[in-house]
């Protein structure tokens, strides 16, 4: 399971245990959470920042909510810094379910976050807390670009001649046999369905690529394709007169 998925079952199964306790003071919901979230931000890596806020009494200051907090770089946030937009619509209801998973987030600086959110409540059924889990992006989508950058480009067809298709053996035999394979693929069908075109068509392109000037390549060509050295010889001049 991904850093993603696994950050929100986690945020799930606190929601579940939110809603089915209450709680005195943010102080407490402190006291009991702290270590589970050492836990997480150690168990997750660097790249999840996991945070408590502290929405209790009638008058919150949101410029100054955060109890708890860590791997705060994420955010560029410590221990007495802010909550977050989402704040001021939890103050404005705080009896209303806020819960949420996997959102999307932006920081300061544009990176994009997938965010959870749970909250604790009194007795009364106010909101008196947050418990925030924030995954920053970057280091996937980093690693999402290199990979793309390596890869061939998106739609690029078998066969397709506009670059270089390089083939990789353990001796020049294993070579020129992963080059044959590579001929008679992109005729589209069976070498026992081939027609004497098709077989020409697979000459001329292993000559195109110089397969053909490697030693002993007509004998082993002419074995895949399943007629003799003269035939292949005959079908490579075919070939070069085209």
């Amino acid at each position: 399971m991904g850093t993603q998925s696994t950050m929100d079952t986690t945020a799930s199964a606190l929601a579940g245990a939110a809603a089915r306790q209450t709680y005195e003071s943010a102080e407490e919901v402190l006291r009991l959470y702290q270590p589970v979230m050492r836990a997480l931000a150690s168990a997750a890596g660097p790249s999840v920042e996991v945070v408590l806020h502290n929405l209790d009494g009638a008058d919150v200051d949101l410029g100054h909510t955060i109890m708890a907090i860590e791997n705060g770089h994420v955010t560029g946030r410590s221990v007495g810094g802010p909550s977050t937009s989402l704040g001021l619509d939890v103050m404005k209801d705080r009896q209303a379910d806020h819960d949420a998973f996997g959102y999307r987030g932006t920081t300061s600086d544009g990176r994009e976050l997938r965010c959870s959110s749970v909250y604790f409540r009194n007795a009364a059924g106010d909101i008196i807390a947050s418990f925030c889990i924030n995954v920053d992006l970057s280091p996937i989508q980093q690693a999402r670009n290199m990979l793309e950058a390596l890869l061939p480009a998106a739609g690029a067809a078998v066969g397709d001649e506009s670059g270089p298709h390089e083939h990789f053996g353990t001796d020049l035999v294993s070579v020129m046999d992963s080059m044959i394979t590579a001929a008679i693929a992109e005729i589209g069908r069976p070498v026992e369905q081939m027609s004497r075109d098709d077989k020409i068509a697979v000459l001329e392109r292993l000559d195109q690529r110089g397969a053909t000037q490697m030693r002993k390549s007509i004998e082993a060509i002419a074995k895949r394709l399943g007629i003799s050295r003269v035939t292949a010889y005959s079908y490579l001049d075919e070939a070069r007169t085209r």
